[in-house]
């Protein structure tokens, strides 16, 4: 997979989602782990956080908005359910990126709304768990910047050989 990605949470209060989130972040290869005025205790994420992510994976927990501080380069990409939001299975990730989740109760605040420099939603009838949310998120990106061959016409899994045809080109 091309570049790299952060993935992390704003004013999240469910140490259960903190670390659900950690833990998929860090099976989907991130780069590092961020959250912005978290409300929660180290050891209850570690009960969720079976991968033991923050021995794994780099985590900054910042205290404000004003506190973060990106790599240079990387999109701060907010996942928010807004009307003027790109749609998930429509947008084209950034090579390196930082995704942001808003609370689990509420939204992105205006302010972290206004520092992203994309805004997406999954397009559900309504919003699903954050930690869900991250997991959709970091699956469609291992999609679209994976590197996977086509998927086959038919139903089912891919052709070995074409599999192996496909990966000839690559190289």
């Amino acid at each position: 997979m091309k570049g790299y990605f952060g993935i992390g949470a704003e004013e999240i209060s469910k140490a259960m989602n903190l670390g659900a989130i950690l833990r998929t972040g860090h099976a989907f290869g991130a780069s590092f782990a961020f959250t912005v005025n978290a409300h929660h205790k180290a050891q209850a994420v570690f009960d969720s956080d079976t991968s033991r992510s923050l021995k794994n994976v780099p985590y900054f927990g910042w205290d404000s908005i004003a506190d973060m501080r990106l790599p240079k380069g990387c999109a701060l990409v907010g996942i928010e359910l807004t009307d003027d939001a790109a749609e998930l299975p429509s947008f084209r990730h950034p090579r390196a990126a930082a995704y942001v989740l808003g609370r689990e109760r509420g939204s992105l605040s205006a302010e972290m709304q206004s520092l992203c420099d994309h805004i997406v939603r999954i397009p559900t009838k309504f919003c699903v768990n954050v930690s869900v949310a991250a997991a959709i998120t970091l699956y469609d990106r291992t999609l679209a910047m994976g590197g996977y061959p086509e998927r086959p016409v038919m139903p089912g899994g891919p052709d070995l050989a074409a599999i192996e045809a496909w990966d000839l080109k690559q190289h």
